[in-house]
């Protein structure tokens, strides 16, 4: 599993407790890639971890979490109070990543900018949008993130993060998930631990059944296009439990498993964060 642990201020960084503690500031910068999911931890006894002044939530142990937007740039500050009571600071540099372009039959999506609005479809679109916000605005605090992730599928990829989606010839929002194309009715497995918090099988116009799973602390995982959705809202769900099973429902050119991941409605790349995927073992079945 590709991981960027950031250990802040072991015990070698020369703390010392001092009658009154003055703030440090630690000069080497943390660097990331746009899109990425950063894990580190803090000493035992750190506490109010924040990302530019908003509050980090992190475990009992020290372990934090936080998303870097595609389209982030330049630096940002994290900041937090050391064991012996220091105010610590450390810059996060952002690199830039290498986007694919990626481009899709005109028929997918309207291409006319002069048709006339459909008040139906945008409500039911609204109403789809809304469920979804809906369902990532619910967060466990149990830290389910923690464990190593799991391939949800295994199959052909099909499509990465971040590439940029041209319809026709209609540049259209980036692709903020990792594409896993597979027989229909292959089995799609938790690759986290999680709460169910959305399992739809609407079909959603673009998505087609969706489960959005809750890893806690703000990391959120949607899977798309499914043909058959296993797990209930609210069902507690293990890693490697099977939840559904891959389908070509919604805005999709063949069966695939659609896996975005968010944390805190910031779109990540799930990718850096696996293992190399094992054998196809796809196990398709009749619906």
């Amino acid at each position: 599993m590709r991981m960027l642990a950031i250990p802040l201020l072991v015990a070698s960084a020369g703390i010392t407790a001092a009658a009154s503690p003055l703030p440090l500031e630690i000069a080497e910068p943390l660097v990331v890639r746009q899109g990425e999911l950063v894990r580190g931890v803090l000493p035992p006894g750190s506490r109010a971890l924040t990302l530019d002044d908003a509050p980090v939530t992190f475990t009992n142990d020290g372990h934090y979490m936080l998303g870097i937007d595609r389209d982030a740039t330049g630096s940002r500050q994290l900041a937090w109070i050391t064991p012996d009571g220091r105010r610590a600071r450390r810059s996060l540099t952002i690199t830039p990543g290498t986007w694919d372009i990626d481009r899709l039959p005109a028929r997918l999506v309207n291409q006319n900018p002069n048709a006339a609005p459909n008040p139906a479809w945008e409500a039911l679109r609204k109403a789809e949008t809304d469920a979804v916000k809906a369902a990532r605005a619910e967060t466990s605090p149990w830290p389910f993130w923690q464990a190593a992730v799991q391939w949800p599928a295994t199959g052909r990829i099909s499509g990465v993060f971040g590439s940029q989606r041209i319809y026709g010839e209609r540049a259209a929002a980036f692709h903020a998930g990792l594409d896993i194309a597979a027989p229909h009715g292959t089995l799609v497995k938790a690759p986290l631990p999680g709460i169910v918090r959305l399992a739809s099988d609407g079909p959603f116009s673009l998505e087609g059944n969706i489960i959005i799973l809750d890893h806690g602390q703000g990391l959120h995982s949607a899977f798309l296009h499914l043909s058959r959705i296993l797990v209930k809202p609210g069902e507690i769900v293990a890693q490697g439990q099977e939840i559904g099973r891959i389908g070509t429902t919604g805005r999709s050119t063949g069966p695939h498993l659609h896996w975005g991941m968010t944390w805190h409605g910031v779109k990540v790349d799930p990718q850096p964060l696996l293992p190399p995927m094992p054998g196809k073992d796809a196990t398709p079945a009749n619906d």
